[in-house]
């Protein structure tokens, strides 16, 4: 999958200069495109999460050890300078098996 953002169902960013938030909606999102293919998140085999300030990585790992925490992919996690948006804090690239 391509990476993911925190876009709403409006195209907008959720949770504007929240990282957990955010990271809970890239999920939902990515969840929602595998449902879509007749997957779930256990199938999900890696994540690569590209990340615009790394000292928040409390927050990003709380949201993704929620969805991922028994599933348990191979997951990397990046700091990047900046994302398209300035107010995207995170996105997430997740390969699945099916």
């Amino acid at each position: 999958m391509t990476g993911t953002t925190a876009t709403g169902e409006n195209s907008e960013i959720v949770g504007v200069g929240d990282a957990y938030a955010q990271t809970v909606q890239v999920i939902k999102n990515i969840e929602k495109a595998l449902k879509a293919l007749g997957a779930t998140l256990e199938n999900v085999v890696r994540t690569r999460m590209f990340v615009t300030d790394i000292s928040r990585w409390e927050e990003f790992g709380r949201a993704h050890g929620e969805f991922f925490g028994e599933i348990m992919p191979a997951t990397t996690m990046v700091e990047v300078s900046k994302l398209i948006d300035p107010q995207m804090l995170i996105e997430i690239e997740a390969d699945a098996e099916i």
